[in-house]
């Protein structure tokens, strides 16, 4: 990413804490390569309609994080119709699950003072007798990179919780299920994807001439867990170095490096 002066560094890549600057953890995760996003930008007609996508696409994912954090704080919330679907499929997945959450770190910002860096975690919980991370996801899946970040996190609170065990990615999403052959119909940030059931490791070729009749809307709601965070932690670590070579000139002006 281009930056037009430090001042916009700093404010972009990271966070002024107690009159120090740390780089911020999405940033440096940032630096390493997502063939997924690649796809995605080939499956556009041009880069500037990407963006557009991007851009819709993270604010229904800011208002599905502003319900979970309402819902967290036993806050009142007013759901978008837009969402409504994934909204309340979360709302009821943390009913059946019980999860309970520490209200002074949802949204909390972290430092890691030992290797200068820092970001905000959605929370931490208690699942299923288990307490860690908790991550709020929107994407399409659950991507790999999100231990990076997840990793990064589970450092930053070691100085703040002696029991912590473990941490989770929850992905929140809406789509139609096709009543005929099981293909989703998914539509966000005004993209709309149909994805065909995948079968013995492969898409389902009959899919494909199905003429499809497709459900309303349904939430989705799917939790996995990541209990063993050192090695991508050191991953984490790794990215930070190269993320510090390539803005090598900008954390010096920033008076990081």
């Amino acid at each position: 990413m281009r930056y037009s002066n430090i001042d916009r560094f700093k404010e972009l890549a990271g966070y002024d804490i107690d009159g120090t600057w740390y780089p911020r953890v999405t940033k440096i995760v940032d630096i390493k390569s997502k063939p997924a996003l690649y796809y995605f930008y080939a499956e556009m007609n041009s880069f500037a309609e990407g963006e557009a996508v991007k851009k819709m696409s993270a604010s229904e994912g800011t208002a599905i994080h502003e319900i979970a954090e309402k819902v967290f704080m036993g806050e009142k919330y007013e759901i978008d119709e837009k969402i409504a679907p994934a909204a309340n499929a979360f709302i009821d997945f943390v009913n059946e699950k019980n999860i309970q959450v520490d209200r002074e770190y949802i949204e909390k910002r972290v430092v890691n003072y030992d290797d200068r860096y820092a970001g905000t975690l959605d929370a931490v919980a208690l699942i299923d007798g288990k307490f860690g991370v908790l991550d709020i996801k929107t994407s399409q899946a659950i991507y790999r990179d999100y231990n990076l970040q997840t990793s990064a996190y589970m450092a930053a609170l070691q100085k703040d919780f002696d029991n912590l065990q473990t941490r989770w990615i929850l992905r929140i999403d809406q789509m139609k299920t096709c009543n005929k052959c099981g293909s989703t119909f998914r539509e966000k940030g005004g993209r709309k994807k149909v994805k065909l059931p995948w079968i013995n490791n492969r898409y389902d070729a009959k899919a494909k001439n199905c003429e499809h009749e497709w459900s309303d809307i349904e939430g989705h709601v799917e939790l996995q867990e990541f209990p063993y965070w050192q090695q991508d932690y050191q991953a984490f670590l790794g990215a930070k170095k190269l993320w510090e070579w390539e803005n090598d000139d900008w954390l010096k002006q920033a008076g990081y490096l």
